[in-house]
């Protein structure tokens, strides 16, 4: 074994290293919006969205179950616009 293969080894292994670290921040597709990665939106009819703004009014002021239904409801927007075809 000559002296410069070991050097030349670990070179390679740390591109190889280097190469998977790289590519694994890169598991999702780019155009994400046509390959259907953006999660579905589920339709409410008018009567339960009635109903549930009922039920809401009911809970007492700065309750957790009014904290989370807003960050559905961003989610919600969100997912919307990720299935908009750019």
């Amino acid at each position: 074994m000559m002296h410069g293969d070991g050097c030349s080894r670990l070179r390679r292994v740390a591109l190889l290293l280097a190469t998977i670290w790289l590519s694994a921040c890169a598991t999702g597709a780019s155009n994400v919006g046509s390959l259907g990665a953006c999660p579905p939106v589920v339709a409410y009819s008018r009567e339960f969205q009635a109903r549930a703004a009922e039920e809401t009014g009911l809970m007492p002021a700065g309750s957790a179950i009014i904290e989370m239904l807003s960050d559905y409801a961003v989610m919600r927007e969100q997912a919307r616009s990720c299935a908009i075809p750019r």
